[in-house]
């Protein structure tokens, strides 16, 4: 298993598209098995699909290590995650020459709405100009990494 670069850029929305197609979005829950500086093991339910992902380095250029589990693996693992969840509803906006994940978080991180956009360069990343809908960038911002939301909700968030 070999890791891929994963360049991706995280915004709020201050509205969902009005031409976003809700009739296709994929429950997603999660929950973070391994928390460190830099790294961090999660498992995913993302529809009727099963993930143990892997993540290494921080900011906007990190690597990726994601492999298909069943979904006996996925419940032997979940109960690790207690208290390090999350649950939300993904859309794909698609745009010119990207896909844009929207992110509708549920339950006590409700109404939050994040969306991110993966690249194919750094440069790429940089000459991204998004759309009118989105309120501000949060790449960098430690508030709303999944990891953060995950064990600390909206606690320093404006609803």
């Amino acid at each position: 298993m070999s890791g891929e670069l994963e360049i991706e850029r995280k915004y709020l929305l201050h509205d969902l598209p009005s031409d976003l197609d809700t009739d296709n979005g994929k429950n997603i829950q999660q929950g973070y098995l391994c928390l460190e500086e830099g790294r961090h093991v999660r498992v995913r339910t993302k529809g009727s699909k099963f993930f143990l992902t892997v993540k290494i380095g921080e900011g906007i250029v990190r690597t990726e290590y994601e492999v298909e589990i069943s979904k006996q693996q996925f419940d032997a693992l979940w109960p690790a995650t207690e208290g390090r969840r999350l649950e939300k509803v993904r859309y794909i906006y698609p745009l010119d020459q990207y896909e844009m994940e929207i992110d509708v978080y549920a339950g006590e991180l409700a109404p939050l709405v994040v969306a991110e956009v993966e690249f194919p360069s750094l440069k790429a990343s940089e000459q991204f100009v998004a759309p009118a809908f989105v309120s501000e960038e949060v790449s960098g911002n430690p508030l709303f990494s999944n990891i953060r939301l995950a064990l600390e909700g909206l606690k320093d968030f404006v609803k």
